[in-house]
């Protein structure tokens, strides 16, 4: 009887050492384990292509900066005293130069009525939303947020960037641009789908571009009525960083 408890008793403590043993292993393994990447939720991140000055794209993904409205690629701006400056270029090449060599994180808000990803872009702890309209790089797009009314403010007070002068803004440009091409396109759709060795890109009618992309079908050029029409088709958004 004795004899059988013993063995009981040694089959038992065993038993508890495998379990602990398994138990430390386990912990030991998850300490070890490399930490994850935690992210918010829905969050983009890594580096970042610049598209223009409040659009950029992480991974094939296009983000448009949530809250924000940069003047156009081809849109100039006015000056302090006199004459014009290309502030729709200098806002890209501000925000290319921000993002340059960076980890951008994107926690996304959504998407906008053409389809793109709405995002609130940060560098390290700096929101780049924030920062364009506080340079005077960009306008608050109050139509959908007021979140950066307070940069907005700021800039206009010092007379930064497209405060310092006439500047219209780019919703108005966009509006006058399409009017003024509209007439003239097949159906009114008047974004241009052009083929080149970089391959299908297609150009709003805004783009610096625009007017010089002689539209020939037996190039594979072709027009589309939206944005996101063209994304469907293949075609991928102008770079004009």
């Amino acid at each position: 009887m004795r004899a059988t408890i013993s063995h009981a008793t040694s089959s038992l403590v065993a038993l508890v050492l495998v379990v602990a043993l398994l138990a430390g292993r386990s912990a030991g393994e998850q300490i070890a384990a490399p930490e994850a990447s935690v992210q918010p939720a829905g969050a983009i991140t890594g580096h970042a292509d610049v598209i223009d000055g409040d659009t950029l794209a992480i991974d094939g993904v296009r983000i448009r900066l949530e809250g924000i409205d940069a003047p156009e690629a081809g849109q100039g701006c006015g000056r302090a005293h006199a004459g014009t400056w290309a502030c729709g270029a200098k806002a890209a090449g501000a925000l290319a130069r921000l993002a340059d060599g960076k980890s951008i994180r994107c926690e996304q808000r959504g998407l906008d009525k053409y389809g793109r990803t709405l995002g609130v872009c940060f560098a390290g702890e700096r929101d780049l939303n924030a920062w364009m309209v506080r340079q005077g790089h960009a306008w608050a797009f109050v139509k959908y947020s007021t979140r950066y009314l307070k940069e907005e403010a700021a800039a206009r007070s010092e007379k930064l960037g497209i405060w310092q002068g006439e500047a219209l803004p780019p919703w108005e440009y966009r509006a006058r641009r399409w009017a003024s091409v509209e007439e003239k396109a097949p159906d009114g759709c008047a974004i241009k789908g052009n083929v080149t060795a970089r391959g299908k890109i297609y150009h709003m009618p805004w783009s610096p571009w625009y007017a010089q992309i002689r539209m020939s079908q037996d190039r594979g050029r072709r027009w589309f009525c939206t944005e996101a029409e063209a994304v469907a088709a293949g075609w991928r958004p102008v770079n004009v960083n």
